[in-house]
């Protein structure tokens, strides 16, 4: 053949393997109303372990790399399961004739929550200055309206959760009430005066961006604000997912976000900023490669293209956001100190505490699981 008779072949054969995928997808569903029918757990790490394993010897016996085929069928078996769960919280219909109201509807995450809760069942209604979306009902004017709703969501910056959350315990509406900011202290005083109205009120923080289709393994936190029952209805939003909900006080969450996400970010902030300042150009470096500069870029580059505003306020408003800039400006006079007085034993025992760091996590999530 040819080389356009090649290329005919190969579209052909590109067609043929979609339409396979979507043959995967339609078996998935049927899978997923027989785990339900059977009251079985969406996840069988079990039974991806023997896929996997198959499918590599599958691929080295066709002369095939295994890798090559361990990697797409762990996306295969992704896109499965994130069909299995949204087929099993659209058949729970916990929202079924209930109302929820998402304030920031036209945000990211409150766009992820409006469809979230819609697939549940429940009627949802956005209000956002951005105006209407289609498919919801709209309430132009909120701060008007009666709020007879069983959800309320604020999807909103923080500074201006923090005067909303105040305001609706002025109003108590009957319903359950978070908010899904990144940090919690600075929220405090209005999630107290909500308890203290006597509403039912607690604060979620989705530890994933609004991208994500599959929850397994991603983890969303509840804070407990001494609300029982609305704490447990807030949990069993996510009852029908693969999610891990993890619950915790308020204190407690910054604390640990501050190095979950205050660290992680100010890492990469500095290392996309130490590029820019280097002198060295871009062009230059980008004809070079590492395993690990590359991972690294990959990061920074997904950092860099975040909202400054939001960054900003993850790392200004956090009450205890000091104490991981601190460690992390400690960690590189460490660094630095080992390097230009050639200490190679001060090197090698910062290497050494990195990797038994590291065992211990290791450990810690293996046990836990």
């Amino acid at each position: 053949m040819n080389l356009d008779e090649l290329r005919t072949a190969l579209t052909d054969l590109d067609g043929q393997l979609l339409e396979l995928v979507a043959r995967r997808q339609r078996l998935s569903e049927q899978v997923a109303a027989v785990k339900r029918a059977s009251g079985r757990a969406t996840r069988d790490f079990a039974r991806e372990r023997d896929v996997i394993l198959r499918g590599r010897n599958t691929a080295q016996r066709l002369g095939i790399s295994p890798d090559l085929a361990e990697a797409l069928l762990r996306r295969l078996i992704q896109s499965s399961l994130a069909t299995q769960e949204q087929a099993r919280v659209a058949a729970q219909a916990q929202g079924s004739g209930k109302r929820a109201l998402v304030v920031g509807g036209r945000g990211k995450m409150g766009g992820w929550f409006v469809e979230f809760l819609a697939s549940q069942g429940y009627g949802v209604a956005i209000a956002d200055p951005a105006g209407p979306l289609a498919g919801f009902d709209y309430v132009a004017d909120w701060r008007e309206d009666p709020l007879d709703y069983d959800v309320i969501v604020l999807a909103t910056p923080l500074g201006i959760t923090a005067g909303l959350l105040g305001w609706l315990a002025g109003r108590r509406p009957r319903g359950l009430i978070f908010d899904l900011g990144s940090l919690k202290t600075p929220l405090r005083a209005g999630l107290n005066a909500l308890a203290a109205a006597g509403c039912r009120v607690t604060s979620l923080h989705p530890m994933f961006g609004p991208d994500t289709v599959l929850l397994s393994g991603r983890h969303v936190i509840f804070i407990d604000l001494g609300h029982a029952g609305a704490l447990a209805d807030a949990q069993s939003l996510f009852a029908s997912t693969m999610a891990e909900r993890v619950v915790m006080g308020l204190d407690e969450h910054d604390r640990l976000i501050a190095y979950v996400l205050g660290l992680s970010h100010a890492l990469n902030i500095a290392f996309f900023t130490a590029l820019a300042e280097s002198g060295e150009a871009a062009p230059r470096l980008a004809n070079l490669s590492s395993t690990t500069f590359d991972a690294q870029m990959d990061v920074a580059s997904r950092v860099a293209a975040e909202s400054p505003e939001l960054y900003y306020e993850i790392q200004s408003l956090n009450e205890y956001g000091s104490q991981s800039l601190r460690a992390l400006r400690q960690a590189v006079d460490r660094l630095v100190t080992a390097i230009e007085s050639h200490d190679q034993a001060g090197f090698t025992a910062i290497m050494d505490r990195g990797r038994a760091y590291f065992a211990a996590r290791a450990a810690a999530r293996t046990e836990c699981a």
